[in-house]
């Protein structure tokens, strides 16, 4: 369904993706998996042709850069950032953005109610919550029904309410048999939603696996934020990353998602590189569902 071949983007002397090329299935959810700056944005942007790069990108055989208008009609696809205009009503918006994909109120309507939005066409854009504004943007990204959904980070700006909310209807539409590629790193969403985890390191595929093999326990997955004293994050992530863990750099410490009960061992593998752990603090606790693989 989606074909990437020898992608490859640089910004100046600066290498955002480098040399990526993978394969997804229809009816498969992809999970891309890595830190800031690890090139899940740009690699997305990529794959639906908007961003100019080197190498090819085909959907369902139909390739982006000849003929993106055509790829792009079977996407649906959410940004990490929304933008909509604060004053304009959500039924308004949807209106427009239908016009935009070329169906009718009846197909707005649906959309709508297939996110749980039915009741809010006369709220205001600035009137809704946060969990209410990504729903909004799936919905618009269902219009047309689309066989693929590509989403970027899709829960960073939500609480955890907000969270299980689009987690869940991102579920519903993988037993819909929808193509789900999505750049995450919250551990919780790749183990429900992934069949397979790219992980990216400097615009590169590091790994190419599944959450079961990311984070091999039935017990619960927990992040863990570690605060370094004089060290490089960049370096101790690759060496956590040489010992199979899975890491995300955010800017604000290195987080690291291990089992509940192994909370110390990231801690002990960079001891024995010298890197000291100044302080660290555990942010969730994710239980693996049964069945994943």
């Amino acid at each position: 369904m989606i074909e990437a071949t020898h992608i490859t983007k640089r910004f100046g002397r600066m290498t955002a993706v480098q040399d990526v090329s993978f394969t997804q299935e229809h009816g498969s959810a992809v999970a891309l998996w890595g830190s800031n700056g690890a090139g899940k944005t740009t690699l997305i942007r990529c794959i639906l042709g908007v961003m100019r790069c080197k190498g090819s990108a085909q959907i369902d055989g139909i390739d982006v850069r000849k003929r993106g208008r055509n790829a792009r009609a079977l996407v649906g696809y959410v940004p990490q950032e929304l933008a909509f205009h604060d004053d304009v009503r959500l039924g308004a918006a949807m209106i427009f953005f239908a016009g935009l994909r070329r169906v009718g109120k009846q197909e707005a309507a649906a959309a709508l109610k297939a996110v749980g939005l039915t009741s809010h066409e006369r709220k205001r854009v600035r009137d809704l919550s946060g969990g209410m504004k990504q729903r909004l943007a799936l919905a618009i990204a269902l219009l047309a029904d689309p066989p693929v959904i590509v989403l970027d980070e899709p829960t960073s700006n939500l609480d955890a309410a907000g969270r299980g909310e689009v987690v869940e209807m991102l579920r519903h539409l993988k037993d819909m048999n929808k193509t789900l590629l999505f750049a995450s790193h919250r551990p919780d969403e790749v183990i429900t939603l992934a069949d397979r985890v790219l992980v990216l390191d400097r615009g590169r595929i590091e790994r190419d696996t599944t959450p079961a093999e990311l984070w091999p326990t039935e017990k619960p997955v927990q992040v863990v934020r570690l605060y370094l004293t004089m060290a490089s994050e960049e370096d101790a992530a690759r060496v956590l990353r040489d010992a199979g863990h899975a890491v995300h750099l955010n800017g604000q410490g290195l987080c690291v998602a291990v089992p509940r009960d192994r909370k110390a061992e990231p801690v002990h593998t960079l001891a024995l590189h010298q890197i000291e752990v100044r302080d660290l603090e555990v942010l969730d606790d994710v239980r693996i569902p049964e069945g994943t693989s």
